[in-house]
């Protein structure tokens, strides 16, 4: 399993911090039954989960579901896969690492990855005076969290270059998990001297504080294509309640196909959605960029997946663990093969 993940939160713990807000919980709890209580959703607030903010705030899963779901957000993604196992929340939208981990965390009997969601849109961005990768030698490089999928790919990355990056600390490189947000800040004071981050970030990083993008994570993957975003489900939920989950991924497919259908309203109402759990819009110049980055599409690109699990083991962050199951497309391919579009493999 992935080693330096938080301990089990209790759902008496989140369901105090949804109280506080830590997980920018919103909507109602829909009242009634356990039956009738809305989908629970979680994604992040960046650009990589523009599916999930497009869904949410056009209204497209409500549509679909019959009534809108209950969100919360989260900075990265062992966080959103300990409220999926705590049970308070049903689905959520998350990278491909905490999915392998969720996965191999319960031995293949918690969850499903049931749709992709993004591919693309990462990216290490350093100060503009570190050249090359060996220029990364005593340097601090930010991560969104340890274990999640920009943690394992730079440990990786660097470790492929000759570099050592410990989960203490130490070696050749600092890696330094902390929040996005913060990341902005510690980059703009050099208290680091880059980050290995999804957009926005990366494009604020180099818009915002003159940054320098050393290397987009396409260029190390066949076809420049990796998922960044997939959409993972409490195998639970999905035994229950089969029918919501085919909605929510009507829902899913509707909203990939208005982004890439409308990408300039897409764009805007991204950005509203994120001024509402921000509280400040992103520029446009950093919308634009952003958006470039990203390919949104259903298809989960495993092949991407399995490489990452590779790369997560090869670093001592995943024990050895077999994915045959991990995915769960049928219901997918079903509405995709319901609207004429071509369905997708979890090879």
């Amino acid at each position: 399993m992935l080693r330096g993940l938080s301990g089990r939160i209790t759902a008496a713990a989140l369901a105090a911090l949804v109280t506080a807000g830590a997980l920018g919980a919103c909507g109602d709890d829909g009242g009634g039954s356990a039956a009738d209580a809305p989908l629970r959703l979680g994604f992040f607030p960046n650009i990589t989960h523009a599916t999930a903010l497009v869904g949410v705030e056009k209204g497209i899963f409500a549509e679909h579901l019959g009534t809108a779901p209950k969100t919360a957000t989260f900075n990265a993604g062992p966080a959103a896969v300990e409220a999926l196992f705590s049970g308070a929340i049903d689905a959520t939208f998350v990278g491909p690492n905490p999915s392998i981990n969720a996965w191999s965390k319960s031995h293949g009997k918690a969850v499903h990855i049931i749709s992709g969601a993004a591919s693309g849109g990462v990216s290490l961005v350093v100060k503009p005076g570190i050249k090359g990768v060996q220029d990364l030698r005593g340097k601090k490089i930010a991560t969104p969290q340890l274990g999640n999928t920009q943690d394992v790919a730079l440990r990786y990355w660097l470790k492929q270059n000759g570099l050592a990056a410990n989960k203490d600390g130490s070696g050749d490189v600092k890696v330094v998990p902390q929040e996005n947000a913060q990341t902005l800040q510690t980059f703009a004071q050099g208290d680091i001297d880059g980050a290995w981050v999804p957009e926005p970030y990366a494009s604020r990083l180099i818009l915002e504080s003159k940054g320098k993008k050393l290397l987009d994570e396409k260029s190390l993957w066949p076809g420049g294509k990796f998922v960044i975003t997939n959409v993972l489900v409490s195998q639970e939920y999905e035994k229950k309640h089969p029918d919501r989950v085919k909605k929510l991924l009507q829902g899913v497919v509707e909203a990939t196909d208005y982004i890439n259908r409308n990408r300039a309203d897409a764009q805007k109402v991204t950005n509203d959605a994120l001024t509402k759990l921000s509280g400040k819009p992103l520029k446009q110049d950093v919308l634009d960029a952003a958006f470039k980055e990203i390919d949104f599409t259903t298809d989960p690109v495993a092949s991407s997946l399995t490489a990452g699990a590779a790369h997560a083991q090869e670093i001592g962050l995943l024990e050895k663990t077999d994915l045959d199951g991990v995915y769960h497309l049928a219901p997918l391919n079903d509405v995709l093969k319901a609207g004429g579009k071509a369905q997708v493999s979890d090879r």
